[in-house]
């Protein structure tokens, strides 16, 4: 049972690290590219900036879903419960 909690950590560990690295990586592009559509377009400033918050906030909330399914895996696994019956 031991090997079991060890892999399920390691593959917590690396579901947290590449839930956090795929958004951020998305975040980083979509603030570049609403800043070259800033610097081309300056009029459309409120429009740019609103859409902008609106899918860092929609990119921000995969990384929460990852942290809350890593949580379930560390500290709430269904399959840990089965294998100790």
């Amino acid at each position: 049972m031991h090997w079991f909690v060890l892999i399920s950590t390691v593959v917590a560990a690396l579901a947290i690290a590449l839930g956090v690295i795929f958004p951020a990586i998305a975040m980083g592009r979509a603030i570049t590219q609403a800043l070259e559509a800033l610097a081309r377009q300056p009029e459309a400033e409120k429009p740019i900036t609103r859409t902008l918050f609106i899918g860092l906030a929609m990119i921000e909330s995969l990384a929460i879903y990852v942290l809350v399914i890593v949580l379930i895996i560390l500290f709430r696994n269904p399959l840990l419960e089965y294998l100790l019956k």
